[in-house]
Order: C-alpha cells, then structure tokens, then sequence
C-alpha cells in the first residue's frame, strides 16, 4: 500500500492518457478534478492486487460517452459519488472495500481517485482493459464472463437509474441511448466485482504503469528522442510514423467521437503518410496505404516535442505528432478478446494481425 500525492497524480494523468489511445478523456479535466479531490479530502491509498482479499467488494466509477463534449459539459462534482452510492444502495452492500478505473484515460483513471478520495477508501491498482476502448462490453472482466450489471447511470441534471440486461452488449446499447440523451455524456457505475474476480479478470498494475510512463513523458532530464527510447522499452512499443495532421474529418455521433486524419511525413517519414480512424479510441493506422497497427493493439499519439499525448478531440491541423504503437494485454489477443474489440467488430475488413508481426513488413523505430 502506498499514498497516491499530486505529484503522482500528476504523472497517472499523462500515463493514463497515453494508455487511452486518444480516448478516455481529457488528461487536463481529470486531473483537476482529482488533485481538487484530495486537496480537500487528502491522499488516496493505492492497494495493489495482491493486497485485497478474494470475498471483498469492489465498484468501478467512469465516464461514458463522447470525450469531446467534456470540454463544454462539465461535470458538477458530486455525480461520480452519487452514482457510486447508487449501485452500492441497490445491491445492498453497506461496505464497498474500494474503486477502481474501468480504463486507462486522462478522465476515467481521474474518477475513480475523486471517488477514493471524497470516501475515504482505497483505490486499487488496475483496470479492466489496460487501456481505453468506447463500449462497455469490451473489458476483460467481459471475456470472463462478468456482468456489467446491475449498473447506475447519472448525469450533471441529476437524473439517476438503474439498469439489467440480459446480457452486456445489451447493456452498452441501452446505456448509449441514455447517455445521448443526457447530453452525449453520462457517469456511469457498472461491473461491482469480487477480489477474486479482480486477480483473475482485471489487468494488474496499470495506475503504476501509467505513473512510470507519465514520469517518462514529464522528465526534464532528456530530450524527446531520448525520452521517447525509454518510453518504448517500458511498454515494449514502436514508433510507427513522425508527421504533421494535415485533415481532420470527425464527428459526434450516437454518443462516440468517430472520424479519421490524415499525416503528412516529416523528419524519418519525409514524403509519406499516414491515416488513422478512431472512434473515440485510435483503431486502425495505414501507412501508405499499408496496416500497421490495428485494434486491439494500442495505437498512441504523442506530440512530436513534449511526448505528451493527444486525444481524439484535440486533433487539430498543423500540430505535428508521432504515432507509437504497442501490444495488448494477453487477454485482448485471445478469441474472444479480437471477437469483441478487434477490427471486424469495428466494421474494418481485417483478420487481425499482432503489431509485432506487422513492423516486421515495415521500417518502423523499436527500442
């Protein structure tokens, strides 16, 4: 067990974000609301897996919806607390050992915090996807077959209810429809889990591996080659293109950010390009017209300079960035894992292939 301070969570924000894969919310927004969290109420306790017992109780906390909307729709403050409180109430557990992120995000690893924080419990170092994807079926616990529900939703208005399905997809369908509208953004309580569920479905130590790569990113001490070579060897990635976003086509539709841009080479990829769709999430990159990255494996974009990560609804023309790609957690890369969030369920006529077979075809940097 360890205290999490705003230091850490300075850096969890940046590493969270990356993680996000340009979704997952705005790093900025989230970590104000978290560091405002424990500036009130104090630190947070960070327990890691191995630290809670099989028979304890556990609910997540996040935002649903499209992350470009939080720029203008802010949250009040206490809704994540709210919709906490209501699925505990409804299950009738009058002790909740703790909380924990459902993705890795700039917003949704922030969540979480501000619910530890604002109830004095412990957070617990994991997440369900190891990354960020945009429907609510597609998280480890899932491919287990976990329930997502019973499951509470809320917005900033304070409307708040509860839902069962017959079965998770159902859930994400039902809780898109609630979520546009309240405004295309919602909070969310969903997937209460054992401890036991959590060591056999959640992905381990993701909050400390988002801290490490937001101390990378943060570091004054190297430049951004040299910065970016430690990054690579941390979460064994590639960088898979050096460009300036030249067109941005999206936009907010059925509750997701959903469009493509397009990169023009510059430095190592002079005289190349590069397009990559996202919904929400960054979901398959082409470089010259050729795959080389593909969900569920991470494809990240960073700013060319600072290292810092963009999100999907910061795209914007001019900005130069680099495009790193890494491998999913295990899980993601089992049948079941590509069946839910690989890029057929997309609508993308792939079978997919690792990004470490792919690079093989390409010259791409891997530290």
């Amino acid at each position: 067990m360890r205290y999490l301070d705003k230091e850490a969570i300075e850096h969890i924000a940046i590493g969270a974000a990356f993680l996000g894969t340009g979704g997952g919310g705005d790093p900025y927004i989230g970590k104000l609301m978290a560091l405002s969290a424990i500036e009130k109420n104090g630190p947070v306790k960070l327990y890691s897996v191995d630290e809670i017992d099989d028979e304890d109780f556990f609910i997540p906390a996040a935002m649903m919806g499209a992350p470009s909307v939080l720029v203008e729709k802010f949250p009040r403050g206490d809704e994540f607390v709210k919709v906490f409180q209501k699925l505990a109430k409804y299950l009738g557990k009058e002790k909740i050992t703790g909380t924990y992120p459902m993705e890795a995000g700039g917003v949704n690893s922030m969540i979480p915090i501000v619910v530890a924080a604002q109830l004095g419990i412990p957070l617990i170092d994991c997440d369900g996807m190891g990354r960020a994807f945009p429907e609510l079926q597609m998280v480890t616990f899932h491919l287990d077959g976990v329930s997502a529900t019973p499951m509470a939703i809320t917005d900033e208005k304070g409307n708040i209810g509860i839902i069962e399905t017959i079965d998770n997809k159902w859930t994400e369908r039902i809780a898109r429809a609630a979520t546009v509208e309240m405004g295309a953004s919602s909070l969310v309580s969903l997937y209460p889990t054992t401890g036991a569920q959590i060591k056999k479905s959640g992905v381990h130590h993701i909050i400390t591996l988002s801290e490490k790569i937001g101390e990378i990113i943060s570091s004054k001490d190297k430049d951004a080659n040299g910065k970016l070579q430690e990054l690579l060897r941390l979460v064994s990635g590639y960088e898979l293109f050096q460009g300036k976003i030249i067109d941005v086509i999206r936009e907010t539709k059925g509750g997701f950010n959903l469009g493509k841009m397009n990169l023009e080479g510059i430095e190592e990829n002079k005289d190349e390009n590069m397009k990559v769709h996202f919904q929400n999430e960054n979901l398959i990159a082409e470089k010259n017209d050729q795959v080389v990255g593909m969900t569920p494996d991470l494809i990240c974009l960073v700013d060319y300079e600072t290292l810092l990560p963009v999100t999907t609804e910061s795209l914007k023309y001019g900005k130069r960035v680099r495009v790193i790609g890494l491998p999913a957690h295990e899980k993601w890369r089992t049948e079941k894992g590509i069946e839910t969030a690989g890029p057929k369920y997309f609508g993308y006529d792939y079978d997919y292939v690792p990004i470490e077979e792919m690079v093989k075809k390409v010259v791409v940097k891997h530290v």
